[in-house]
């Protein structure tokens, strides 16, 4: 072959494909096209993604080409795929070359992936080589992001680079024709990492599942960190993990056999199924039943446990030992929690792990393969017939999110301060990180920093702008502030939560955005919360928003929303609220009253809010849930969980501003006193939850409908951390999408703080733009 010329049906084609196609078994999979259809030339990875030359048959090139897009691998995902054509070699074979770095970097990682079907044969099969072995894994599953440490992704550039291949290895690694082709962290007993324990054993998993089932709290080394876990039924070694951990009352996660002990705890429906069983294997909020053999501390107080089914052939293992040594009459399940005090990022090295986790476990099963980056669990629930994201880590992290135009620069967004993610935007994608935590103390912060770097060492971004939060005291914020970067831009935190949805669905608006959490810095000295705006990717403009509520002490009565109900119902009955048959006017300390009135008479450390939040944090101390939060938006969490769906609304009423330029308010307080007036007759707690929640619905239907009366407006995105209350949200979308409103609901990042990120890049973005 001398050229194109002398050849009409012959071609040589360069194709460059772009997305996850490294770590994922791409190249054997394009080794095996060229091999169907004859067709000659090379692989390989690079910096960008992955390259190929191929020529052979005009019509079989396009053949080649489509199946590319359409017969994938089930972990690559194609974003682009782009052909030149080139002059003719006259090559006779097809070989995967070696990888090559290029200066600049477009490579995209992978998430870790629950363990696939084959490789869970292999360990279960007595007759295979790697039966019984923790780390097995191949081009179809295992470790990828937790233990990548540059690119391109090769097993030098991984932790797993410190064991060397054995030959039958080596050659299941070369033979392109084996799943197990180039699988950087393929391993086997005789090469490959090996289980730890913390006392003498000569089985690991014998011992560590003897300690479970005799009570005992093991700490055990997982993909991106270390768990803390103990017998799911055991109420003793629930109560004593809690106390030791310094988690009092926040719901732990549960990991179960197999799908069927799933069920057997929990409803489980066709949606709940399919992330369940994904291979991002998250903790799924399901409804529990009734009977579910749970010990009572693992979700006091909840209606729902945090179910995932084993991702890793340690977990697959570990358990299957668990049922065999507790038998058949004690249900297949384990508490498995992040491996930290609360507060804490989860532990991943080794080290700091033995330090940190020795004082809470009683044991440890650890193994000698290193963890690069920490990575939490991901947690999901299921909402209007779709996922609904409450943390976006493992299974999830990095992969990019698409958006519908390209930044006009890269740019690093720092997100918030509770559930910190960060994000780094370039072109059309934007690397939403793993869950960081709240940043509270100095090791989160460190993690926050370290995450920064690595990610702009993965995907080559060097930020031109970065994108920050506007309240002050944000440690994100200040660390933005602090950065090198030419260009900072304050993003105000409920218009984040808007841009994060339009950048999900690939429009621009403007919709109508309800923004609904805790709290946000108001750029009017107030505490934002509960915000009907009109929105765009580049702006907002307040319409509306929940008429103000009292926080005294600030802070304070975010711990103790107490505080908020008491300061409610002095405001709407004066001293007369102490007539009142309430619990919490029962209880309320006089002197402590006394104390809060004349700060809030005077002004003092006495914050307004509008924040929705912290209303239905109100109506929970009222109905008599409790006084205090000990985590965060514990009390409004506990009203969706005893609510009457079939109840009526309370009013919550649309007041007008004083003036057309000023926002109109939702009067929740006429919402509080209907509540108090159910309260005085006996109406049940469950009701009057039931009729809190339908009339807050009702109320932001009004809102809306007051938009597009005024605007024409008929698409509605929602976002912020209340609409984590599935009751809430599902209810809200009925009947927006019952009046013609379009409802737009976050699928691929989280409706509260930890999407702030995403919607932070957008807008910065669109400001950069016009500039």
């Amino acid at each position: 072959m001398t050229g194109e010329a002398n050849n009409p049906q012959q071609r040589r084609w360069r194709i460059s494909v772009r997305g996850i196609v490294q770590g994922v078994g791409f190249r054997p999979f394009v080794f095996g096209l060229a091999d169907r259809w004859r067709l000659a030339g090379f692989v390989r990875n690079d910096s960008n993604g992955v390259t190929i030359e191929v020529e052979g048959d005009e019509q079989a090139l396009h053949a080649f080409v489509h199946a590319l897009r359409t017969e994938a691998p089930p972990l690559a995902r194609i974003d682009q795929v782009s052909v030149e054509p080139l002059a003719l070699v006259g090559e006779r074979s097809f070989v995967i070359a070696t990888s090559q770095a290029q200066p600049q970097r477009r490579t995209l990682i992978a998430p870790d992936t629950a363990t696939c079907a084959d490789c869970l044969r292999e360990i279960n099969d007595p007759a295979d080589r790697r039966y019984r072995y923790a780390f097995t894994n191949c081009t179809n599953c295992g470790p990828r992001f937790t233990i990548v440490i540059d690119v391109p992704y090769d097993r030098v550039n991984t932790t797993m680079r410190t064991f060397p291949l054995c030959a039958q290895c080596r050659a299941e690694y070369e033979d392109p024709r084996n799943r197990r082709f180039h699988a950087q962290p393929t391993a086997c007993p005789a090469c490959g990492p090996h289980l730890r324990w913390s006392g003498d054993t000569t089985d690991p998993l014998i011992a560590a599942a003897t300690a479970l089932a005799n009570g005992d709290i093991v700490a055990v080394k997982g993909l991106g960190g270390y768990h803390l876990a103990c017998a799911a039924d055991d109420e003793t070694a629930v109560s004593r993990l809690r106390q030791r951990k310094q988690r009092e009352a926040r719901p732990l996660a549960l990991m179960v056999r197999d799908e069927a002990v799933a069920a057997h705890l929990c409803f489980i429906d066709p949606v709940a199924h399919t992330i369940l069983t994904s291979p991002a294997r998250p903790i799924v909020l399901l409804p529990r039943r009734p009977d579910a053999p749970v010990a009572p501390s693992v979700a006091p107080g909840m209606q729902t446990l945090g179910i995932m089914l084993p991702y890793t052939p340690l977990h697959h293992l570990l358990l299957a030992e668990y049922v065999r040594v507790v038998g058949p009459t004690r249900p297949a399940a384990i508490v498995l929690t992040s491996g930290n005090l609360s507060d804490e990022p989860i532990a991943y090295d080794d080290d700091d792990a033995v330090q940190r986790l020795s004082p809470i476990a009683d044991a440890m099963l650890s193994h000698n393969r290193p963890i690069h980056m920490r990575c939490d669990d991901s947690v999901v629930r299921v909402a209007a017939g779709g996922p609904l994201l409450i943390r976006r880590s493992r299974g999830y992290a990095p992969a990019p999110i698409t958006l519908a135009s390209a930044l006009p620069c890269p740019i690093l967004a720092c997100g918030g301060h509770l559930k910190n993610t960060f994000a780094l935007g370039r072109g059309r994608e934007v690397f939403l990180s793993h869950h960081i935590g709240d940043l509270e103390n100095l090791p989160t912060l460190r993690s926050f920093h370290e995450g920064i770097a690595h990610f702009q060492r993965l995907f080559d971004i060097q930020p031109e702008v970065v994108a920050y939060d506007l309240h002050p005291g944000y440690l994100a914020t200040q660390a933005a502030l602090a950065m090198a970067i030419p260009h900072k831009i304050g993003v105000q935190h409920h218009h984040a939560h808007i841009a994060a949805v339009l950048a999900e669905y690939g429009i621009d608006g403007p919709v109508i955005g309800l923004a609904a959490d805790g709290s946000g810095y108001g750029p009017d000295s107030t505490v934002w919360g509960g915000e009907i705006f009109i929105a765009t990717c580049a702006d907002y403009r307040r319409v509306g928003h929940l008429a103000h509520l009292l926080l005294p002490g600030g802070e304070q009565a975010v711990r103790q929303p107490w505080r908020v109900a008491a300061a409610a119902l002095s405001t709407i009955y004066g001293t007369d609220f102490w007539q009142l048959s309430l619990p919490l006017v029962q209880q309320l300390d006089r002197s402590a009253w006394t104390v809060l009135a004349r700060m809030i008479e005077r002004s003092l450390n006495t914050p307004r809010t509008s924040s929705l939040g912290r209303l239905f944090d109100a109506a929970a101390v009222l109905v008599g849930i409790g006084q205090t939060a000990r985590y965060e938006g514990e009390l409004a969490i506990l009203l969706e969980q005893i609510a009457d769906h079939d109840q009526p609304p309370y009013p919550l009423p649309l007041r007008e501003a004083a003036s057309a330029q000023e926002p109109f308010r939702l009067d929740g307080l006429a919402l509080l006193a209907a509540l108090v007036d159910d309260m005085q007759r006996g109406v049940a707690p469950a009701a009057i939850a039931g009729r809190v929640h339908q009339g807050v619905a009702r109320g932001l239907l009004m809102a809306c409908r007051r938009v597009r009366d005024e605007h024409g407006l008929t698409t509605v995105a929602v976002s912020g951390g209340v609409f984590q209350n599935v009751f809430l949200l599902e209810t809200l979308t009925a009947l927006l999408t019952a009046d013609g409103f379009t409802v737009l609901i976050p699928r691929l990042a989280p409706p509260n703080d930890g999407g702030l990120a995403l919607g932070q890049v957008v807008v910065a973005g669109a400001v950069m733009a016009m500039r």
